[in-house]
C-alpha cells in the first residue's frame, strides 16, 4: 500500500512530503495506524547524514504510538483497535543469546525502525514519520496509558527506555543517590523515572535558568555544572550518574563525583568522541564509565507499564508534520521542553 510520509532524499535537503510503500501484513505482522511520533535528536543526525551510513530516502521516527488496524492470521496477542507502540527496533535474529535473554537491542542483527536494510521497498526500513507501519508482533508493545495521554507517551519508546534501562540495571531506588546530566529530551525522563523509583535525584545543568524546571520534574537537588563549588560539594557521593548529553564534554568532572564502585552511564551519542578521561580517577575508586543502548522488548514493556502505573509521560510540544524542519532548528538550539511530537494526522495535509 502507498501512504504519506515525511523524509529527505539527501542529507543536505529539508524533509518533505513523500509517498512510500508498506507491505501487507504477513502471518505474524501487526499493522498500525500511527497517531503520533516523537522526534529524537538521533533523527536529525541520521537524516542529515551526520552519522555514517544514512540510506535515502530517509524517513525517520522511532517513537511510535497508534492503533492496530490489521493483523496477520497467526497474531494472537493483539486485536484491532488496541493502543500500541513501536520503539527503535523492529526485528532481530531471534535466536542468539541476546535475543533469548530479551535483550534484542544488543543483537548483532538488530533491524532498526528506520535506516536498516530490509527486503521491503525501497530496500531499507522507513520510520514513524508516516501514516502506517507494519511490524512483526514480537516488536509491538502494549500501551496502557489513557488515550488522552497518547501523544506524550510516544517519547517513552526511546527517551523513556533509554534512561529507564540503566536506572533499572544499576538498581536506582531508595537509598541510592542518582545524578542525571542534561535536562533535555532524555534527561527530563531520567529525572522523572529516577524520582519515581525512589532514588535521591540530582540534576546537572549548565544553566541556572533550568534550576526550577529540574526541581519541577522531580529532582531533589540541582547542580550547575559550570559552578566549581557546587560540583565539589558532591565529590565522591553518587552511586550512579546517567549522562544524557549528546555533545563532547569533560567526563572527568563527573567521574570524580562517583563513590567507590560508582558508575557513570553514557546514553547521549555525540557525533565526535568525548575527551579521554583520566585513568587515575577511575582506578583509585574502582569507578566505571559504561554505555547503555535503549532496552530489550520485555524491559521496554516493563517501562511502559511502570510509567502507566506512576502516571509518567514526557513533556512535549505537539507539531504538524510540515513544521518538522523548523522543529529541528529549534532542537539544535535547545528550544523545546522537552520533546517534539508529530501529529501524524497532519501528514495527509502536508503534501
Amino acid at each position: 500500500m502507498t501512504i504519506k510520509a515525511y523524509g529527505a532524499h539527501a542529507g543536505d535537503q529539508p524533509l518533505q512530503s513523500l509517498d512510500i510503500s508498506r507491505r501487507a501484513p504477513g502471518p505474524h505482522d501487526v499493522q498500525i495506524d500511527i497517531a503520533f511520533c516523537g522526534v529524537c535528536h538521533s533523527d536529525l543526525h541520521q537524516v542529515r547524514a551526520e552519522w555514517a551510513g544514512t540510506l535515502f530516502p530517509c524517513v525517520p521516527g522511532h517513537e511510535i504510538v497508534g492503533r492496530v488496524s490489521a493483523l496477520g492470521a497467526q497474531v494472537s496477542g493483539f486485536a484491532v483497535g488496541d493502543l500500541v507502540g513501536v520503539g527503535c527496533l523492529i526485528d532481530s535474529c531471534q535466536h542468539c543469546a541476546d535475543c533469548a535473554s530479551g535483550l534484542e537491542n544488543y543483537c548483532d542483527h538488530t533491524v532498526l525502525t528506520y535506516n536498516s536494510p530490509t527486503v521491503d521497498a525501497p530496500g531499507h526500513t522507513l520510520g514513524g514519520y508516516s501514516e502506517k507501519i507494519v511490524v512483526h508482533e514480537r516488536y509491538v508493545l502494549r500501551v496502557r496509558h489513557p488515550e488522552a495521554q497518547l501523544a506524550a507517551v510516544a517519547p517513552l519508546l526511546c527517551a523513556g527506555i533509554t534512561t529507564y534501562s540503566p536506572l533499572r540495571h544499576w538498581n536506582a531506588g531508595p537509598g541510592k543517590k542518582v545524578g542525571v546530566v542534561g535536562i533535555g529530551g532524555l534527561g527530563h525522563m531520567g529525572v522523572k523515572l529516577a524520582h519515581a523509583m525512589g532514588a535521591h535525584v540530582v540534576a546537572f545543568t549548565t544553566s541556572d535558568t533550568k534550576r526550577q524546571a529540574a526541581l519541577d520534574l522531580g529532582a531533589d537537588e540541582v547542580v550547575v555544572s559550570r559552578n566549581d563549588a557546587e560540583m565539589a560539594a558532591h565529590a565522591t557521593s553518587f552511586d550512579l550518574i546517567v549522562n544524557t548529553v549528546a555533545a563532547p564534554h569533560d567526563l572527568d568532572a563527573f567521574v570524580v563525583l562517583l563513590k567507590r564502585d560508582g558508575a557513570m552511564v553514557l546514553v547521549g551519542a555525540p557525533a565526535t568522541p568525548h575527551p579521554s578521561p583520566g585513568v587515575f580517577n577511575l582506578i583509585l575508586k574502582r569507578r566505571s564509565i559504561v554505555g547503555s543502548a535503549i532496552g530489550g522488548l520485555p524491559e521496554t514493556q516493563e517501562m511502559l507499564d511502570f510509567c502507566a502505573e506512576k502516571g509518567i509521560v514526557a513533556d512535549i510540544e505537539l507539531i504538524r508534520a510540515d513544521e518538522i524542519n523548523a522543529a529541528y532548528e529549534r532542537m539544535l538550539k535547545g528550544d523545546v521542553k522537552y520533546r517534539f511530537v508529530i501529529d501524524n494526522a497532519t501528514l495527509a495535509d502536508a503534501a
